[in-house]
């Protein structure tokens, strides 16, 4: 153990693994045991889980962050997690998620759908305008309401800015 003051060592032989660890890995192997990371489980309501579904063997990890459990014999080992306030870590939900329930994409899609409709508009207004003997009365409205798709597009535009800025102030962003 040349250059470990602590004593510890990376290295174990194959006879200390049988002798420390041997049956323990001997289960993970056989799908007899688990380790499982605490980070979104109440240690304790786990544990009275495991134990209600037929684990008997418990090891805890708290610096490590997790709990071994296994259908081996009745005992347990290491020290319990310590109470949190809160049981569980915050969820993020996936980022696609989050964008398509924000008003940034609401807005962009709202700019982007009037600004397809009002040069959908202005073609059929130019092919109207060809056919304007039979159809001159409606060119006037055709005008409005390529203004009104306008409107929209910057009102798609407005929400979009706006979502954006309040984003960044509340620091999502």
């Amino acid at each position: 153990m040349t250059g470990w003051s602590s004593g510890f060592s990376p290295y174990r032989s194959p006879e200390h693994k049988r002798d420390v660890c041997g049956s323990i890995r001997l289960k993970h192997k056989e799908g007899a045991a688990f380790d499982i990371a605490m980070a979104n489980h109440d240690p304790v309501a786990f544990e009275a889980a495991a134990r209600e579904v037929g684990f008997l063997g418990f090891g805890f990890y708290p610096r490590s962050g997790f709990i071994h459990v296994d259908l081996g014999p009745a005992r347990q080992w290491g020290e319990r997690f310590p109470v949190r306030a809160t049981a569980f870590a915050a969820e993020t939900p996936p980022a696609r998620e989050v964008l398509a329930e924000s008003r940034t994409m609401k807005g962009g899609g709202a700019a982007g759908v009037a600004t397809l409709g009002a040069a959908g508009v202005e073609v059929a207004q130019s092919v109207l305008a060809e056919t304007q003997t039979a159809i001159l009365p409606l060119v006037p409205y055709l005008d409005t309401l390529r203004w009104v798709f306008i409107a929209v597009a910057l009102g798609g535009i407005a929400v979009t800015i706006y979502a954006r800025l309040e984003d960044w102030r509340r620091g999502r962003r």
